[in-house]
């Protein structure tokens, strides 16, 4: 393996955070234009440095692929350990994509503080890729606590009218969940005899007890991460608050961190446990499926519309994965990728109208079709996304994971294909009360359609709803063989 293979993941990590820094240094609002530019120059590069693990990725293997493992605290066996598998590389590729998205997003709109604002996206960036691409419990455990610090800083700074109070809360729920995945962490290092190694975590032959303990502190951290019912409601404050790039990177990323924690460590550590919690888990996705799904039909912000859609989409994840069956498994995993697209065109179309009519409220909007054809176009093209149309990428995930359950437990498919009805009877319900009927209005009637930047950061999001959903055939084989062994690990009993 090349010096670039071995140290990709490094370089892909540290690149944004050091960019980030140096963005930073540009200082005051004096130097803006400067602090732009370099934030989409570094943006764009870390996304170009991403693509090779795409395009070297081994598809007949689920092992760790491009893994970098040297010594860090010799003290306590800490080791500075990368590496990524079929799970983990579409979740990178993902983040360093709508990192770009996220800059030009933000483009004209952040006008104070605007260095800081760059910067915060940017080291968030790197830590989130820390997150999916550490294989050593210490490391895991700070890039997971490290990203809470910039999203915090960017709800808290840049965010609405109450932004401290959903950016504590944030804070306060990510955090409290987290303390316990620590203390689940502690333990399997005694167990072991002294190794942080996630992929030593997972041979241990822990008794059933134990099991039950370990994967009940890491479910704490990752459904309040997810987020499950019933400690979702930080989410929809943190997305009514949060800038537009904040509510991207929150609903795209920030939540697949928590369902990635459960293949990487809650699942394969604590196999047994959680097919003895997998009825719990599925009631509790079931519930978020139809149950959040009708609150969002209640709904008169069109933020907390799509943050209370996203819970529901989400639920759609964690049923695929404790249904223990491949298809609903990778059916899952395509959802996640699919929920970042879609959830986070959504939200930058909602950023479009409230940046030039300074409202989220459905009531406010009406006939915006009738002066803004192309924004309009985008918005039910994400819209019917969102409520699964065949030929986007929404489909397919919700697709494989209601055939999967359903080889399972037809009840269980049953109730989760109430979603669709339901996410299309909201999804559409806003369209039309915002895009269709008589211009309700002079504010809507002034409205200018798209700038060239808004046309091109939408245009890229919709290129990926429909390459995933049209050929999604590349995806599933790069996570076939990491699911079918984490299938075959989880199926074998411990005890």
């Amino acid at each position: 393996m090349s010096w670039f293979d071995q140290h990709l993941l490094s370089l892909v990590i540290w690149f944004p955070v050091l960019g980030g820094i140096l963005v930073l240094s540009t200082g005051s609002d004096r130097n803006a234009p400067v602090a732009r530019r370099l934030a989409l120059g570094i943006a764009i590069t870390s996304f170009i440095l991403s693509l090779p693990l795409w395009t070297r990725f081994r598809l007949d293997t689920a092992a760790m692929q491009f893994v970098e493992r040297q010594p860090w605290i010799d003290r306590f066996n800490v080791h500075y350990h990368l590496g990524i598998d079929g799970i983990a590389m579409p979740l990178v590729l993902l983040t360093t994509f709508l990192t770009v998205i996220v800059v030009i997003a933000g483009w004209q709109v952040i006008r104070e503080r605007v260095a800081q604002y760059f910067a915060s996206f940017l080291i968030m960036e790197g830590l989130m890729i820390g997150v999916f691409c550490s294989l050593d419990g210490v490391l895991f455990y700070l890039f997971w606590e490290a990203m809470l610090i910039p999203m915090f800083l960017i709800v808290g700074v840049w965010g609405g009218p109450n932004r401290v109070y959903a950016a504590i809360k944030f804070f306060l729920y990510t955090l409290l969940g987290s303390l316990l995945m620590l203390v689940a962490l502690l333990y399997l290092y005694n167990a072991t005899g002294g190794s942080f190694n996630i992929l030593t975590f997972a041979q241990l032959p822990l008794d059933g007890p134990t099991q039950l303990m370990v994967f009940l502190a890491f479910f704490a951290a990752f459904a309040v991460k997810v987020p499950m019912v019933p400690v979702h409601t930080w989410l929809p404050d943190a997305h009514v608050e949060a800038p537009t790039g904040g509510s991207v990177i929150l609903a795209a990323i920030t939540l697949k961190m928590g369902a990635y924690g459960f293949l990487r460590l809650a699942i394969p550590i604590a196999p047994d446990a959680a097919h003895q919690l997998a009825p719990l888990v599925i009631a509790l996705s079931l519930v978020a499926v139809i149950y959040i799904a009708l609150v969002a039909l209640v709904q008169q912000d069109m933020k907390k519309l799509i943050a209370y859609s996203s819970i529901s989409h989400m639920g759609f994840v964690t049923l695929g994965f404790f249904i223990f069956d491949t298809r609903a498994m990778e059916g899952a995993l395509v959802q996640m990728i699919s929920h970042g697209f879609v959830s986070g065109a959504l939200f930058l179309c909602v950023g479009v109208l409230y940046d030039r009519l300074h409202s989220r409220e459905i009531a406010s909007y009406g006939g915006v079709v009738k002066v803004m054809p192309v924004f309009s176009f985008f918005l039910v093209f994400f819209a019917m996304a969102n409520a699964g149309l065949p030929g986007t990428s929404g489909f397919v995930g919700e697709f494989l994971v209601i055939l999967g359950t359903f080889s399972v437990n037809g009840w269980y498919a049953a109730l989760a294909a109430v979603t669709l009805v339901v996410g299309a009877a909201y999804t559409l319900w806003m369209v039309k009360r915002v895009a269709f009927g008589p211009v309700t209005s002079p504010a809507v009637a002034q409205l200018q359609d798209l700038s060239g930047r808004e046309t091109l950061m939408l245009l890229m999001v919709a290129a990926g709803v429909l390459a995933l959903g049209l050929w999604p055939l590349p995806l599933l084989d790069v996570m076939h063989a990491s699911v079918d062994n984490l299938l075959a690990h989880a199926a074998v009993s411990k005890l």
